[in-house]
């Protein structure tokens, strides 16, 4: 199960669940009522809308055969990963960095935490110097290909 969790973090159970039903070719109203649930309050946890709940994922990963806790831990990690993207509504300083950077994406639209790497790679291959050390700013000395260019462009660093 850990080896599944570590790849799954973050992922609303009800993601699993719908594709799990899907593969089975079992029909969501018909599993609903054979766990006891509303048809519902099950397509709002597949559609993500709503959260599992214990009671619930225990009968669902009875019937479906999961390893006990399995549909917890995914809500549980998906919570953490709602609740830290709420603390970390923060972003580069916009003004500093040219939108024609990011010519092919929404600039507003940028998951920085998620897309660091190919951010910073982009910034240091296309950016002016100003782009640069907002992008270290913001990020703190970065790691791997970004390192490397730093360390050639500032050795002393």
């Amino acid at each position: 199960m850990e080896k599944s969790l570590e790849i799954l973090k973050g992922i609303h159970p009800g993601l699993i669940l719908d594709r799990e039903l899907r593969k089975r070719k079992l029909a969501k109203g018909r599993f609903a009522i054979s766990v006891e649930e509303y048809p519902q309050t099950l397509g709002s946890i597949i559609k993500g809308r709503r959260k599992m709940n214990t009671e619930l994922a225990l009968r669902i990963e009875n019937a479906l055969g999961f390893e006990e806790g399995f549909l917890m831990m995914l809500q549980v990690y998906h919570d953490i990963k709602v609740h830290k993207g709420a603390l970390r509504k923060s972003r580069p300083d916009l003004t500093r960095l040219r939108p024609v950077l990011f010519w092919d994406t929404d600039i507003e639209k940028i998951d920085w935490e998620r897309q660091k790497d190919a951010v910073i790679k982009r910034v240091f291959e296309r950016g002016n110097e100003v782009e640069k050390n907002e992008i270290i700013r913001f990020y703190g000395l970065p790691d791997s290909y970004a390192e490397t260019k730093l360390n050639e462009k500032y050795p002393s660093l």
